[in-house]
């Protein structure tokens, strides 16, 4: 195992260092806020450590504002709830109906699913209008984001990437989540001659497709097969629904494991399987508006079968995670980057994001760090505690490292609060300091937006507060 876990660390040693990260975090968000022209589209990544444009699609703004009632939730600084509330209902309605991407959940969950959930836990005055048109933009969200759909040939489907409808993209498990919440809401999506079709159902089938073709278990299914690896991208051919090769677009092959993906993977099948838990509990069942509660019962009739697909998926994805990040706890961008080997034994030590041949990328570790938590709590309360901890303290161990130098941006100059993020090395998006041979120094909305969560999902916990997820738990 390459992580040395932190067998000893708790949430609540990591209180100072929490403290002093979101007391760094306040200047960032507020300076982003002070120096962003909107006309200049989403903030995606630091160059020379102030946030720049450029993307595939607006996938980032969601994390802008979003980041702000995070801070909000921590701090409960008004000036950060306004700002969410405000720039929420002043940008993020082209999200809510945006056909053309699969990122909802990255979008509209920290914003309107955020705004909603902070209501519900009465930490936002209770508005009945104001609460129904959160719950408005969440169902046409989850809708929308669910009509994004390709069948297969072994009579499911997936939720398609913006590349086409012949593209699945492992990143599209965290953006379940809106299907999740609208599902709780209430909504179905309406097809062809008022067909009622099932968020819940497209979720599973959703989150079956990618556990069986983007995830590998070791099973030959060819020469690269390891358990636990990731593809980005696995490809379909449209005429028939038949799969037909993993892809990337982000990481180095389609053979290696863009570590990025791979965390991704990690944090949605955790997250998933957390709502199912909830979601077969009494609490749950109350949680679920009538409208769709018939339909729940008859998805989770079968339930055990994706359970286990899904905590197959996590178990695997989690353990090559800990085998390949750094003593650390954080990875090079891709486990076979073509320089690695003049890196010699780097998992064995703690990760160089200053080395000369390959950047590291700590927004991995930021989502990976959140999912292996989840995926520990989850075991846990499933009657599994040595597993349980041990995903658990590796968690926590990679948040302990996050949360202090060389991660945690302390410059009040720059925008950035998660150090060491790359977004498209293959592109050559990342900037290059001068000096140095690789991305390095920089940061990106997706990171640092995980990096608030993950904090904040401790900070409730050091503080007795109720466990944070993306789902109603139900309470008033």
């Amino acid at each position: 195992m390459a992580l040395k876990i932190d067998t000893q660390l708790t949430a609540k040693k990591l209180t100072p260092k929490i403290e002093r990260l979101f007391d760094l975090s306040a200047e960032k968000i507020l300076s982003l806020e002070k120096h962003w022209q909107p006309a200049r589209g989403t903030p995606v990544f630091t160059v020379k450590g102030q946030y720049t444009s450029r993307g595939w699609t607006e996938w980032t703004q969601g994390f802008q504002f979003g980041s702000a009632l995070l801070q909000y939730d921590a701090t409960g600084e008004e000036r950060f709830l306004e700002l969410g509330r405000l720039q929420t209902v002043r940008y993020m309605a082209t999200h809510v109906s945006h056909v053309g991407v699969h990122d909802h959940g990255f979008n509209n969950i920290p914003t309107y699913g955020n705004l909603r959930r902070l209501m519900r836990e009465g930490k936002i005055a209770a508005n009945e209008r104001e609460r129904e048109f959160y719950e408005l933009a969440l169902k046409v969200s989850g809708a929308v984001q669910a009509a994004r759909w390709t069948p297969t040939a072994d009579g499911q489907g997936y939720i398609y990437s913006f590349n086409g409808p012949h593209s699945l993209f492992i990143d599209t498990l965290r953006s379940l989540r809106s299907l999740a919440v609208a599902h709780q809401l209430g909504q179905v999506l309406m097809g062809e001659r008022d067909r009622k079709i099932s968020l819940l159902q497209r979720l599973v089938e959703h989150a079956a497709t990618t556990a069986r073709y983007a995830v590998y278990y070791g099973a030959g299914r060819d020469a690269y097969d390891v358990r636990g690896r990731t593809a980005h991208e696995s490809l379909f051919n449209l005429n028939d629904g038949s799969y037909r090769c993993p892809n990337s677009q982000q990481g180095y092959s389609p053979f290696s494991t863009w570590t990025r993906g791979l965390a991704w993977a990690i944090c949605g099948y955790a997250e998933q399987l957390e709502f199912f838990h909830h979601l077969g509990s009494r609490a749950g069942a109350r949680a679920v508006d009538a409208p769709v509660a018939e339909d729940t019962a008859r998805v989770l009739k079968g339930a055990a079968a994706i359970i286990e697909t899904m905590l197959q998926a996590a178990t695997a994805t989690a353990d090559f995670y800990l085998t390949h990040a750094c003593s650390d706890g954080v990875p090079v961008w891709d486990t076979g980057a073509p320089w690695l080997h003049k890196l010699g034994d780097y998992a064995r030590r703690p990760a160089d994001p200053y080395n000369a041949w390959e950047p590291v990328d700590s927004s991995a570790a930021a989502i990976a760090s959140q999912g292996l938590i989840r995926l520990g709590h989850y075991l846990m309360a499933r009657g599994d505690p040595a597993a349980g901890s041990r995903y658990r303290q590796a968690g926590l161990t990679v948040a302990h490292t996050l949360f202090a130098e060389p991660y945690l941006a302390t410059n009040p100059k720059h925008q950035g609060l998660l150090l060491h993020s790359v977004y498209h090395r293959p592109n050559g998006w990342d900037y290059v300091a001068p000096g140095q041979k690789v991305p390095n120094g920089e940061s990106s909305l997706w990171g640092d937006y995980h990096m608030r969560e993950l904090a904040l999902m401790l900070w409730r916990e050091i503080r007795g507060e109720s466990y944070l997820t993306f789902f109603d738990y139900g309470g008033s």
